[in-house]
């Protein structure tokens, strides 16, 4: 998979200037905050969301049921493909996605629309409160339906995915970025899972590193600065994971906008720990150094 010709990110100013189309029905605005620990995010939704957005449930439209497989695993494609004609959303449709802040629920949405073969997919970078910081108003109330369901088909593989066997892989052979909380890397705490830890080999790279103080990705640079820190480059294979697929598509974003690409491990940690015959790392690894690929 190559870098997305199109800009994974769009500014408030650049979406406000697009707003037009959302009559039009030539792009698609989804409201995907979401909490981890919490509720759905409704309420949030009704109480106040950009002029034009639908609402989407993160858990129920963008992954599939809790199990095995992880606790977020990639949805079923016509279950997606269901989900996303009844937000009108037709092939080419423009998407634009976000969250409250800091992308780290509109990533996951980014990746498996594209994933799903949609191409013209974006985040708005800095989500609703950049929106509302911009000083321009928000609207209340439930979402408008669309005038007609939408006719996208769903194409699965637009983006790359590992499984458990992939991932050891990309940590032994290239570079596994973690993207949870570098004390939940280290095994010190574990909130969710079960069993604290890492996968063995994979190296630490916390999300929150990828945003500044007001939620908004990091200058590219400075993201290309960080992640060629990790080991990160063009000749090598990159893969990123989480606790459950989530925080860690925000990773393969922010991975993009600094030129690079990656793959995602979708079932994460929550995944891994379910064949106790995988081995599990804990304390801070020394990474061994990585060879371009030939």
């Amino acid at each position: 998979m190559e870098v997305g010709a199109v800009d994974p990110l769009i500014s408030v100013d650049a979406l406000a200037r697009r707003l037009d189309d959302v009559v039009a029905h030539g792009v698609v605005v989804i409201d995907v905050r979401w909490r981890l620990a919490g509720p759905p995010t409704r309420e949030d939704f009704l109480a106040g969301h950009i002029p034009g957005a639908v609402w989407a449930d993160l858990a129920a439209t963008f992954a599939g049921a809790p199990g095995r497989g992880g606790r977020h695993p990639l949805p079923e494609p016509a279950h997606l493909q269901h989900a996303l004609r009844g937000l009108g959303i037709h092939d080419g449709t423009a998407v634009v996605l976000y969250d409250d802040a800091d992308s780290t629920a509109a990533a996951r949405a980014w990746w498996v629309l594209r994933w799903a073969g949609l191409a013209d997919v974006r985040v708005l970078d800095g989500g609703v409160a950049a929106w509302a910081a911009s000083g321009r108003a928000l609207e209340a109330g439930p979402a408008r339906h669309p005038a007609a369901a939408g006719t996208v088909t769903v194409r699965a593989g637009g983006m790359r995915a590992v499984d458990a066997a992939g991932a050891a892989d990309l940590a032994r052979a290239g570079v596994l970025l973690d993207a949870r909380a570098a004390a939940r890397y280290r095994g010190e705490v574990e909130p969710i899972d079960p069993v604290a830890g890492h996968i063995p080999g994979a190296r630490s790279a916390p999300t929150d590193a990828n945003v500044a103080a007001d939620g908004r990705l990091l200058p590219a640079a400075e993201l290309r600065r960080r992640f060629a820190e990790i080991g990160v480059g063009t000749d090598i294979a990159v893969g990123a994971y989480c606790g459950s697929g989530v925080t860690a598509a925000h990773t393969i974003l922010a991975l993009e906008v600094a030129g690079f690409t990656a793959a995602l491990y979708p079932g994460s940690w929550s995944e891994w720990i379910t064949d106790p015959a995988r081995a599990v790392a804990t304390g801070v690894e020394t990474p061994i150094a990585t060879e371009p690929r030939r």
